[in-house]
């Protein structure tokens, strides 16, 4: 078995989500520093694919332009521009486009019954594979990870960043938006109508914004969505499966609980993430997302934080214990997936205490299993 590759969906949009006007001449949605920036994630990519839509409209030659950034390219062994490909139902593909002429290797992608054409077509310039009857998304990134593809952009158009947003296989999505209107009918689309994951309502955690000259780049997590509305059973769940991640990610400890936590603000964004002995051998999971906010933040005041363990009541290495953190710092909601067990203290009572000054603790004791996995080494496999 071969691992599929983390997949980057990279577009530039307008205000108004256009691709391009729809005349012939291309609508240039970025600045120079923005198409900077492109070039810097295609460089650090081992697969660019666009659609033959895209190549027959737009001609492009798919490179790393700096000279910099294909050095260090070699110098780490690998070729100086990434593998290119491009998927194609139709087989029509003309081998005098821009794409073949430049760069390294090139894969199609492509149907059984265009094969034989494409394979005709483009003779000595790509190596063809066929996906079956259909074009099949999940081939294409099997048959990439066969080829030791492990970081994957795709940079359109938008059939093909629709596709792969609605069968939820983009792992981060950059979109870049221009202060432009296009407005225009017949102009292409960033992404079009489809059965989403999730729902209108089902939000991405956003990653990153950042401001390069006028365009604005937006950073998401699009397998990473939760329903915006309420603190529901389904977005709980959703968070603790985060907190048992990060519990996993303990330093381990024989004389300490492994640990993950995660607190979401009312609008369902992750405003903060912790676990045990992070940076620290002795800081608790609660202690350490905590620490990350400033003292006092309002947003605490209608949040949840989601912890794999009952908040503890009492400990000898910090002189308060994380049941009394959470009261101190304003949060009215707890999450958590297990009660203590006697291990340590006789008798933790984080969650009585909690419930005692009127905040609300929700126990989801269908994840318990999940979230003791972290610490087997104290607990046995029982």
């Amino acid at each position: 078995m071969t691992s599929r590759p983390y997949v980057v969906l990279s577009a530039a949009s307008s205000v108004d989500g256009y691709l391009d006007d729809p005349t012939d001449q291309r609508l240039l949605l970025s600045n120079a520093e923005d198409f900077d920036r492109v070039d810097e994630v295609r460089a650090g990519a081992d697969a660019i694919l666009v659609g033959a839509t895209t190549l027959r409209r737009d001609n492009p030659r798919l490179l790393v332009n700096s000279e910099e950034r294909r050095a260090a390219r070699l110098a780490r062994g690998l070729p100086a521009h990434p593998l290119k490909v491009t998927v194609t139902a139709s087989g029509r593909l003309d081998p005098g486009l821009m794409f073949w002429r430049h760069g390294d290797k090139k894969l199609v992608l492509t149907v059984d019954s265009a094969l034989e054409r494409v394979r005709t077509d483009l003779d000595g310039l790509a190596d063809v594979v066929s996906t079956g009857a259909e074009l099949d998304w999940g081939r294409v990134l099997d048959e990439l990870g066969r080829r030791h593809v492990k970081r994957l952009v795709v940079e359109g158009g938008g059939t093909v960043h629709t596709q792969l947003m609605a069968q939820d296989l983009a792992d981060e999505l950059h979109l870049a938006v221009a202060p432009l209107l296009v407005g225009q009918p017949g102009a292409p689309r960033f992404l079009g109508p489809a059965d989403y994951p999730g729902g209108p309502t089902a939000r991405m955690r956003l990653l990153e914004t950042r401001a390069t000259g006028d365009v604005v780049l937006l950073r998401y997590a699009p397998k990473e969505r939760v329903p915006a509305a309420g603190p529901t059973r389904e977005r709980d769940l959703h968070w603790m499966r985060k907190a048992i991640e990060l519990a996993g990610k303990c330093p381990p400890s024989e004389g300490a609980y492994s640990v993950g936590a995660v607190i979401v603000g009312a609008d369902g964004t992750e405003l903060s993430h912790g676990y045990s002995r992070e940076g620290d051998p002795h800081v608790h999971a609660e202690e350490s997302a905590l620490a990350k906010l400033p003292a006092g933040d309002p947003r605490l005041r209608t949040a949840t934080i989601y912890t794999t363990l009952e908040p503890c009541s009492q400990r000898r290495s910090r002189p308060h214990p994380c049941a009394q953190l959470v009261l101190t710092s304003g949060l009215l909601r707890v999450v958590i997936a297990w009660r203590e067990p006697s291990l340590f203290v006789d008798d933790c009572v984080g969650v009585e205490r909690l419930r005692a000054a009127g905040v609300t603790v929700v126990e989801l004791p269908e994840l318990a299993v999940d979230a003791k996995a972290a610490n087997t080494h104290l607990l046995g496999t029982g």
